[in-house]
């Protein structure tokens, strides 16, 4: 299993490449984020970019969490994008690719999400809220060579982190 990058690796700040979901090897991928997802405490999602892999594929599953309200368990997109968003809100988050900190950072609190499935290359919608909506908003941005701190509103809405999971 590979292991998860850390800023400032490059390619954490570099457009992943859209895939082909029919390929063996992005099927593989996804089935490694979600094995590594697993075994990695407090891990709600992980980016192909977050192990090395500039690749516009990502996992999620918030299932359980006490943030959630909806939830559509395990599940990976290729080629993810928000093609709606709204209600606005500030939210604390932290990242396994920032360790050492966490961060306020303002997003929707309502999205619906197009993408494509590994394996089968099927066009799928999601409409969520709350922490799957800022879930799924937070790996899109890493695919997009974003981190959560160039969403933050400033050096004074990022934080040292007090608990590591």
């Amino acid at each position: 299993m590979r292991k998860v990058v850390t800023a400032p690796a490059g390619v954490l700040s570099t457009v992943a490449a859209e895939v082909d979901p029919a390929d063996p090897a992005i099927v593989a991928l996804a089935e490694e984020l979600v094995a590594i997802m697993r075994v990695s405490p407090g891990c709600v999602g992980l980016a192909a970019p977050q192990i090395g892999v500039s690749a516009s594929v990502f996992c999620v599953d918030v299932t359980g969490h006490p943030k959630a309200v909806t939830t559509h368990g395990a599940f990976v997109l290729c080629n993810a994008k928000i093609i709606e968003a709204s209600r606005w809100r500030p939210g604390r988050e932290g990242c396994m690719s920032v360790p050492d900190l966490t961060g306020d950072v303002k997003r929707a609190g309502r999205i619906v999400v197009e993408g494509l499935r590994p394996g089968t290359g099927e066009t799928v919608t999601l409409t969520t809220d709350a922490f799957e909506a800022r879930a799924l908003q937070h790996e899109i941005d890493h695919c997009a060579g974003k981190l959560f701190l160039d969403r933050v509103a400033g050096a004074h809405a990022i934080y040292q982190r007090k608990v590591y999971l």
